[in-house]
């Protein structure tokens, strides 16, 4: 049997978690740049706030309704995830952290019991101040819609479990096909001539028409909703084929020394994540362009391939600086750039160029000692100049909230 454990309203919740006072009001987080509404609290969602609205369109009925209002803070998004998952550990010894709010556990036998779920969802309220949802089933497609049943439903206290075909076979008729794990609005297209509208039409579709229809991918889901497991937990994510770091700039910028900075930055960013799991990189993209609602519009982009496969952060600095010079025209009011590293390579195999000998031990120890002390410390306490100082380009963060858990100045002060 599968548990998935899902954050409820995550990043609204993890506001909450130090200013308990806003805990059962209205609460939306912004994306990057304080763009779009990226998260509610239940409250905001029944003022009829949508998703991924414009800020600058309902800020004046946020205000309104007293919404509080917050931009995106990731570091201590990240933080309250680890410390959400590292709780989790002590369920199961086989989990799989599936993404920022979610985390797939494999059950004993003696665990599969709603009172079970009730006492993570407790344990994780106690230790770490975050609601959750748990669905527990035979397959982890049926433990997604198990999670959704329970959102979905109050009587079930934030558990659900569905242990027996007449269970799950209730939930599957009263889920739209496009709800289930897996299934897109394009693979429920080509569903519909059978017709397959909801999950349970999936699930007693014939096997062979679907698989023409579609891929084996679609047929694995199918089998998991008749609750034969067709997926493992996954020990470990698998690496990403290409990294790519894109910002939008916080007001529009005319000089090439701005958008030389902020290549820079992304750069590095890029770079961190590269060392993270352990590869080097061998070709780079890097774009800029300005607003497509203010004319004159410019858009422009260039792949290069570097002489060895690396992940020296001054290198990768380097191309992204040249190609950025390049790509620059005068005149224009540029509004986003990226670097994307589009070539990846392995650490441990990788081959050198003959007449190059590629990236030198000190480049490695360098980046080490980089790397570890912006883990001790805090990111950005160890950086390159080119990525400036003062920064007045970068986005707008106007509502960030103190990272609590990461930065020494942010930790909470209780007065006894």
């Amino acid at each position: 049997m599968f548990a998935l454990v899902d954050c409820n309203s995550f990043y609204a919740s993890c506001e909450q978690i130090f200013q308990p006072q806003l805990r059962g009001k209205p609460l939306v987080v912004l994306s990057n740049n304080d763009g779009f509404i990226v998260a509610r609290s239940p409250e905001a969602k029944a003022l009829g706030i949508k998703d991924l609205q414009p800020f600058f369109k309902i800020e004046s009925q946020l205000r309104q309704h007293q919404v509080a209002i917050f931009s995106s803070n990731y570091p201590l998004y990240g933080d309250i995830s680890q410390r959400v998952m590292s709780t989790l550990q002590a369920f199961s010894p086989k989990v799989e952290v599936y993404s920022i709010d979610e985390m797939f556990l494999s059950l004993a036998p003696n665990c599969v019991d709603p009172a079970y779920g009730q006492h993570i969802k407790n344990t994780l309220w106690r230790q770490v101040r975050m609601p959750v949802s748990v669905g527990i089933a035979p397959t982890k497609t049926l433990a997604k819609l198990a999670n959704r049943v329970a959102k979905k439903k109050p009587e079930l206290k934030g558990c659900c479990l569905l242990d027996a075909a007449f269970k799950w076979e209730w939930v599957l008729k009263r889920v739209p096909v496009t709800a289930v794990w897996g299934i897109n609005a394009r693979t429920a297209k080509r569903l519909a001539d059978l017709p397959v509208r909801s999950a349970y039409d999936l699930a007693t579709a014939n096997t062979d028409w679907v698989q023409k229809r579609t891929n084996i991918a679609v047929v694995r889901t199918q089998a998991e909703l008749n609750g034969i497991s067709c997926l493992a937990l996954e020990d470990a994510p698998p690496a990403k084929k290409q990294i790519y770091c894109t910002r939008s700039f916080g007001k529009h910028v005319t000089d090439l020394n701005p958008v030389l900075e902020g290549v820079s930055l992304y750069a590095t960013r890029a770079a961190e994540k590269l060392r993270q799991q352990n590869q080097r990189v061998l070709a780079m993209h890097v774009f800029i362009h300005t607003s497509p609602f203010k004319p004159p519009f410019y858009s422009a982009s260039r792949v290069t391939r570097l002489l060895y496969p690396t992940d020296d952060t001054r290198v990768i600095i380097q191309t992204a600086r040249l190609l950025a010079t390049e790509l620059f025209k005068p005149g224009y009011a540029y509004l986003k750039a990226g670097v994307g590293l589009i070539e990846l390579v392995d650490n441990a195999c990788r081959q050198t160029d003959l007449f190059h000998p590629g990236q030198s031990q000190k480049a490695d120890a360098l980046m080490g000692v980089l790397d570890s002390i912006n883990r001790a410390q805090g990111r950005g306490t160890v950086f390159f100049a080119a990525q400036g100082v003062e920064k007045p380009w970068s986005m707008r963060q106007q509502f960030t909230s103190p990272c609590y858990t990461t930065r020494w100045s942010d930790l909470p002060i209780v007065t006894a």
